[in-house]
């Protein structure tokens, strides 16, 4: 299938996007894994908050007189609407959006803002899917493929143009993936214009669909999908994007939902960027090396910003945890005076802040006269978080294991 692609049609929508698009500058090296040479790549900072404009721009610009009469549809998480909404609007068209019912709030509003009539579809992003293709056929609109289409996919790629333009030595770079889009535009333009340079796909460990199909040589549709990664949880990966992830690729590799909260965290902390869970897949499998880029000149794609703040919180929370920055003591103490005032004393000398403090009698204790004491502590890494836990065992204390 990807033969219908020439390199000569990633320049062209370059060309398109040169005054549409922005074109955020690498920034880096960063500190996010000490063993290699990582840069990012922001699109988190793209006019809507994603890549996804790139493609649905490029896409609706090649449209004939007829179908931009006709106006548009497409389905989304949420990102690739906001995309096709801006560009249709620019361009004077009509366009309607499905979007799976829990979609983030802040994504559907910001589609509706964009100029999109949007229609909420109970399930997942291939629930949403097959109502926009029914309404396509009841209609006579024109679909754009969030995907799975090749003009699509060569906007996608002109990210690939820019990097190589910006950071000529670039020896690998990774990408998020959910249905492939993104990295089949960047693996097909890099490995057309400097063959060495590895290309990495990263999915969430609970929508792993490209992952699965390379590996067992086809296509494969999940039952389901789960991430905190809204903006990748697709349960099965385009025909094209496939073809040209099994040829371009050179490895995809999955990380957990702990990793990718742990990313969120040190983007915001360290580069003062704001990176949704898809977007942020990419840098989590960076700082876990779980793709071979020690002493490597890598660029991480962060490929969006568009979290919703309601979940931010949570997110933040489970990165602390993630990189031993928040810890939960939980003890089986004896019920006498001067336990809690002794533990507390051991924390303070070892540097632990505490949060919160609960007090169990009627508890799960292992002793009839014990309690259970949990503790919520700030700490500063998952060695020091070692060092306590030490220091109450070598006290005589009890740590029960949750």
């Amino acid at each position: 299938m990807e033969e219908n692609l020439e390199i000569a049609e990633v320049y062209r929508a370059a060309r398109v996007l040169r005054d549409v698009a922005r074109h955020p500058r690498l920034i880096g090296p960063t500190r996010l894994n000490p063993e290699a040479e990582v840069y990012l790549k922001p699109e988190n900072l793209q006019h809507t908050g994603a890549f996804k404009l790139r493609g649905a721009y490029y896409k609706i610009s090649q449209l004939t007189p007829e179908e931009r009469e006709k106006g548009v549809i497409a389905c989304s998480a949420g990102n690739h609407a906001q995309g096709v909404a801006l560009a249709a609007t620019q361009n004077g068209i009509r366009s309607l959006i499905c979007l799976p019912a829990g979609a983030p709030i802040s994504k559907i509003e910001a589609t509706k803002r964009l100029g999109a009539e949007v229609c909420l579809v109970p399930g997942v992003y291939d629930d949403a899917y097959e109502k926009a293709i029914e309404l396509q056929k009841e209609h006579g609109y024109t679909f754009i493929h969030p995907f799975d289409d090749l003009k699509v996919i060569a906007g996608q790629g002109t990210i690939a143009l820019e990097i190589l333009e910006e950071m000529p030595d670039v020896e690998a770079v990774i990408v998020p993936i959910g249905g492939g889009g993104l990295i089949a535009g960047i693996a097909f333009a890099l490995k057309q214009l400097k063959p060495d340079v590895k290309v990495y796909g990263v999915q969430a460990e609970g929508a792993p669909s490209m992952y699965e199909s390379v590996k067992e040589g086809e296509r494969k549709h999940l039952s389901q999908v789960s991430t905190i990664a809204d903006g990748i949880a697709v349960k099965e990966p385009g025909g094209n994007t496939y073809e040209f992830c099994r040829k371009y690729v050179d490895e995809i590799v999955t990380v957990s939902e702990d990793e990718i909260a742990a990313a969120i965290l040190a983007l915001i902390e360290q580069q003062k960027l704001v990176a949704e869970g898809a977007g942020a897949v990419s840098v989590a499998a960076a700082m876990f090396n779980k793709v071979p880029v020690c002493g490597k000149k890598t660029v991480c794609v962060v490929s969006g910003g568009n979290i919703d703040v309601t979940i931010l919180n949570r997110v933040i929370t489970r990165g602390l945890v993630k990189s031993g920055r928040n810890c939960t003591l939980k003890l089986d103490v004896g019920d006498k005076p001067g336990q809690l005032s002794e533990i507390c004393t051991i924390l303070g000398a070892n540097g632990a802040n505490i949060i919160s403090v609960t007090h169990e009698r009627n508890s799960d204790a292992t002793s009839i006269n014990g309690c259970i004491l949990r503790i919520e502590i700030e700490t500063r890494n998952n060695d020091h978080i070692a060092s306590i836990k030490k220091a109450l065992a070598s006290a005589g204390h009890h740590l029960v294991k949750k």
